[in-house]
C-alpha cells in the first residue's frame, strides 16, 4: 500500500470516528422512554406501506398492533392478509373512495364507525402500536373532528405508539407529532398510464 493510500485511509477513519462521536452523542442523550407518535405524509407513494413496515416490525418482535384503514373498500389488502394470521387486529371503513360514493352521509357514517373501533384501541394498553391509514383524508373532509383526534392520541396509553398516513395532515396533528416523514412524489407510474398492479400497488 502507497503512502497516498495511507493517507486516504487514515483520512477515512478520522472522518468517520467524527461521524461516530456525533451520533453516539445523539444516542447518550436519548434518555426519554415514550410511545412515539409519527405522521406519514405528503404527495408521494409509499406512506401506506411504510406504515405496515412498521407494524410488520412491531409483530416480528413479539409486540402488539391494530390498523384501522380508513378510505379503503372491499378490494384485496396484501398487507392485511400476512398481518391479520400475525394477530394485528384489522377494522377497514370499508366504503373505498370518496369520490367514489359521493355520499357525504355515508361517509361520515362509515367514518365514525371507523373512529369509534380506533379509539376503542387507542384505550388499549395491549396494544404496542396502532396504525391510523389515510385517517388524515377523514380530518381534512371534516368527517372525523381533528381536536377528537388530537385527544384521543394525547390520552392514550404513555407507551402507544401511533402512526397517521396520508395526504395533507392537519397542522394541528403535526405540531403534536414526534417523529414526521414526508413522501414526495418524484415520479409516478400511473401519471403514464400503467395500471395499479396487485402485489405491487394493493
Amino acid at each position: 500500500m502507497s503512502d497516498i493510500d495511507d493517507l486516504k485511509k487514515e483520512k477515512h477513519q478520522k472522518r468517520q470516528q467524527k461521524i461516530k462521536e456525533g451520533i453516539d452523542a445523539k444516542v447518550a442523550k436519548a434518555t426519554k422512554e415514550q410511545g412515539i407518535f409519527m405522521v406519514i405524509t405528503g404527495n408521494g407513494k409509499g406512506k401506506s406501506t411504510a406504515g405496515f413496515g412498521t407494524v410488520l416490525r412491531t409483530v416480528g418482535h413479539d409486540q402488539t398492533a391494530g390498523v384501522i384503514q380508513f378510505v379503503k373498500g372491499k378490494w384485496p389488502c396484501g398487507e392485511r392478509n400476512v398481518l391479520e394470521k400475525l394477530g394485528v387486529k384489522f377494522h377497514v371503513m370499508g366504503t373505498g373512495f370518496t369520490w367514489n360514493t359521493q355520499d357525504k352521509e355515508l361517509d361520515t357514517e362509515a367514518a365514525q364507525a371507523a373512529w369509534q373501533q380506533a379509539k376503542l384501541m387507542l384505550q388499549d394498553e395491549s396494544l404496542d402500536l396502532v396504525l391510523l391509514d389515510e385517517i388524515t383524508y377523514m380530518v381534512s373532509y371534516g368527517y372525523i373532528d381533528c381536536e377528537e383526534v388530537i385527544s384521543a392520541i394525547k390520552n392514550r396509553p404513555p407507551m402507544q405508539h401511533i402512526i397517521i398516513t396520508g395526504r395533507a395532515c392537519h397542522r394541528s396533528l403535526l405540531e403534536i407529532a414526534d417523529t414526521i416523514s414526508e413522501v414526495k412524489p418524484t415520479r409516478h407510474a400511473f401519471e403514464n398510464g400503467v395500471k395499479a398492479r396487485i402485489g405491487f400497488d394493493y
